[in-house]
């Protein structure tokens, strides 16, 4: 995913943001500090980690004050460590200082991600799986968090609701009181779904699995399985279909399920519970 493709979305939210936080004015700058007082500020790294959201951050000071300039001394996908600094801004303080908390929250959130992710990523390292995201994402920062996830190495997941078919646990609920099977549920998906856009179900056991593959499903859900019933469903799939793992996966287990054999791990804490990455950023002249 590359952010250049949607710079009127990021100006829009970015935009929206400042204003969230200026509310019209700064009050305390524009209280002490004299009109047109030029500066230098630097971003420094608090925290081991990866960085993401460098552009984010530049974009929040050229909608501020076009005559800001913020320099990157290290890009996203970086591993940083306590001490690196990694911008330099330079221009009028107070358009420095009303953008300050709008880009650390950006940077610090995107690098948390992108840091979480990278954690995955490194644990089932030499492993032919891939770590996916999910739709567990802030309301409006979707498209930044899986961006984030991409820079540490992860995979997207669905976007939204129209990227592919995904068949969970309560739209089986409630076709199953209508009589129907795993397989006749993925088979009517298949047959009023464009043949461009994939199917994927949720199953909860290995014979379930079986079934979803034998019925054509592209991507195959093993929902909170055991080690052993993931190694049984895979066995059962083979190379009928794409084969993930989802539900309480983490670092403690991940690489246990990946030597399932499985093909993807989807998880929601790379979004939903990374904590973000210390970054300060202070004026220096």
């Amino acid at each position: 995913m590359q952010l250049s493709d949607f710079i009127p979305e990021l100006e829009d939210l970015i935009e929206r943001s400042l204003d969230e936080d200026l509310s019209g004015s700064d009050i305390t700058s524009d209280a002490l500090i004299p009109a047109h007082v030029k500066g230098t500020a630097s971003f420094t790294i608090k925290a081991p980690g990866i960085l993401a959201g460098m552009e984010v951050a530049r974009l929040v000071f050229d909608i501020i004050d076009p005559f800001i300039k913020l320099s990157s001394l290290m890009a996203d996908g970086n591993r940083v460590k306590p001490g690196d600094i990694v911008a330099i801004v330079e221009g009028d303080v107070t358009g420095i200082l009303r953008g300050e908390r709008t880009a650390l929250n950006f940077l610090q959130h995107l690098s948390g991600i992108a840091t979480q992710t990278s954690l995955y990523v490194d644990a089932v390292r030499g492993l032919p799986v891939k770590i996916l995201d999910t739709r567990k994402t802030l309301p409006g920062l979707r498209l930044l968090e899986k961006y984030a996830v991409s820079v540490g190495g992860g995979a997207n997941h669905r976007m939204n609701l129209g990227d592919m078919v995904l068949i969970k646990d309560n739209h089986i609920a409630v076709l199953r009181r209508r009589g129907l099977s795993i397989a006749e549920i993925v088979r009517q998906a298949r047959n009023k779904t464009p043949h461009n856009i994939r199917i994927e179900i949720e199953t909860t056991n290995p014979e379930e699995a079986a079934e979803a593959a034998d019925a054509e499903a592209d991507i195959v859900m093993l929902d909170n399985m055991s080690l052993d019933q993931m190694r049984q469903a895979v066995s059962l799939v083979g190379h009928k279909a794409i084969v993930e793992a989802s539900g309480g996966v983490s670092l403690d287990n991940v690489r246990l399920i990946a030597e399932t054999g499985v093909d993807w791990i989807s998880v929601g804490s790379l979004t939903h519970s990374a904590r973000a990455l210390d970054i300060s950023m202070k004026l220096t002249s």
